[in-house]
């Protein structure tokens, strides 16, 4: 039987103020975990979380992580962990949730039409702020159903678990283990019943999705070294041997124009296209303006949907990031950098094992840096990886979310999967034997990881709904 949650939607509606009010105070806090000097407001980020939390009841802790790998004079961010309510309730199930509360870097001069750690809202309701969508809009869902429930005189429907953390967007680095520690029987994560997680988006703007599989990501760095010294190319110009010119020639041969992987050997790590899974695309909606939207141009690689979504989710895709060591500033400097690092990944699909994916890629760098005939000296080397996932999207956990899909927004969500990656994802269904859902709330457009990332106002407030819908369907699913 559908629970009655008319009371739930109308305060979730008469609160959407306050509800936008909270998210403006935590965009205001630029807790950019990639950037040292901002680690304090990261830490910020999360006790901001666990005080709002604590105020409605929850029994809250912050973790500490430990020194941050390779950067010992900082501490990790802790994790947030929480039970709400404060004391289990044995005769409800137990529902594990995850999101971030760190965010990627932006600054005004990147290309914003707002400042990024001031949360403003245009005519059209699109709530502009660096982590409005990603991933602090989501995460706040969850603290507003609790307090949409409390105010609604609801009885919370589940006992909700919760992991909040302060370096997604940096690696997840110290959360894995914590992680698998805590789902060990006793401890804080081993009761819990399945997980869902609010971290991805739509395909489009108008139709809500169920995501089932994500691509991993192998984050890759080639360092070309020669000189003692940055140089003046003046003088040394036409004497010296370039890194950058060695960089570039390297990097340039690792995809072509359309997107193939020139790496030998990628492709036939991955699992053969079957003619069911073909069948699956046909009906998502999604279109290619869809893309041109996201894009803000024309300039996608293939002009028909399947060949899109293929590209985007079952296939692995190969993606050049930027240049360390190299002028990078507005103006002209005539300089030869003495040492310059690549960076580029690779979005990872079923069967690709890391490892086999790393063997092949420093294989084809050595072997096109030697092509050369350089002085230089060149390395290559992982800096993290993430493997793929896929879940089943016939479990319990996933049909209670289409019909809180169906009642929130009056339509059957698409079954999808994604292109980008959650390593955590595979590491909670890995350490409590549990299947994750993964629940977005935000939609294409919404430039996550770009300038002017927004939320729109609709998405954010029926997201707060959807989430409790969620909770209250999954309760009573039966468990087939």
């Amino acid at each position: 039987m559908a629970p009655n949650l008319d009371s739930f939607f109308k305060t979730v509606d008469d609160n959407a103020e306050h509800f936008i009010d909270r998210l403006r105070k935590a965009v205001a806090i630029p807790s950019v975990s990639a950037e040292d000097e901002r680690r304090p407001d990261v830490v910020k980020m999360g006790m901001f979380l666990k005080e709002q939390l604590e105020g409605l009841g929850a029994n809250m802790e912050a973790r500490p992580l430990g020194k941050q790998p390779g950067k010992e004079h900082l501490e990790l961010p802790p994790a947030i962990v929480g039970r709400y309510p404060a004391k289990k309730d044995d005769s409800k199930r137990t529902i594990l949730v995850y999101g971030h509360y760190d965010v990627q870097p932006a600054n005004l001069s990147d290309g914003w039409n707002t400042e990024p750690f001031k949360l403003s809202v245009d005519d059209k309701g699109r709530m502009y702020g660096r982590g409005s969508t990603d991933d602090k809009g989501p995460v706040l869902g969850w603290v507003n159903v609790i307090e949409s429930h409390q105010k609604a005189g609801i009885d919370f429907p589940v006992n909700l678990l919760m992991c909040f953390e302060g370096m997604e967007e940096y690696g997840s680095e110290g959360l894995d283990d914590f992680i698998i520690a805590e789902c060990k029987p006793g401890k804080f994560f081993a009761d819990a019943d399945a997980v869902c997680i609010s971290d991805n988006y739509w395909l489009g703007t108008e139709k809500p999705c169920l995501t089932y599989g994500l691509r991993g990501c192998s984050y890759y760095s080639i360092e070309i070294s020669g000189p003692g010294q940055d140089l003046h190319s003046g003088v040394f110009g036409g004497t010296a041997q370039e890194p950058m010119t060695d960089l570039v020639r390297v990097m340039g041969s690792l995809v072509d124009t359309h997107g193939k992987i020139q790496i030998p050997g990628i492709y036939e790590l991955v699992a053969p296209l079957s003619k069911e899974e073909q069948g699956l695309y046909e009906n998502i909606a999604f279109t290619m303006d869809n893309l041109y939207e996201s894009l803000g141009s024309t300039t996608g690689i293939f002009d028909n949907k399947e060949e899109t979504l293929m590209g985007r989710w079952r296939y692995p895709s190969l993606s050049l990031h930027g240049v360390e060591g190299a002028f990078s500033a507005p103006g002209a400097k005539t300089v030869i950098p003495a040492k310059v690092v690549g960076k580029f990944s690779i979005r990872t699909v079923p069967d690709m094992e890391p490892h086999e994916v790393d063997s092949l890629v420093y294989s084809y760098v050595q072997e096109q840096f030697k092509k050369l005939g350089s002085k230089n000296k060149m390395k290559c080397h992982l800096q993290h990886s993430g493997k793929w996932w896929v879940a089943s999207p016939k479990h319990w956990n996933f049909t209670a979310a289409a019909k809180a899909v169906e009642k929130v927004w009056h339509v059957q969500p698409d079954l999808t999967r994604e292109g980008g990656s959650i390593p955590v994802t595979l590491t909670f269904e890995q350490a409590t034997g549990k299947n994750v859902l993964l629940l977005p709330m935000g939609s294409s457009t919404d430039a996550a990881h770009s300038i002017n990332e927004k939320l729109d106002r609709r998405n954010y407030v029926e997201g707060i709904k959807l989430l409790g819908t969620y909770l209250n369907f999954v309760a009573e699913e039966p468990m087939e």
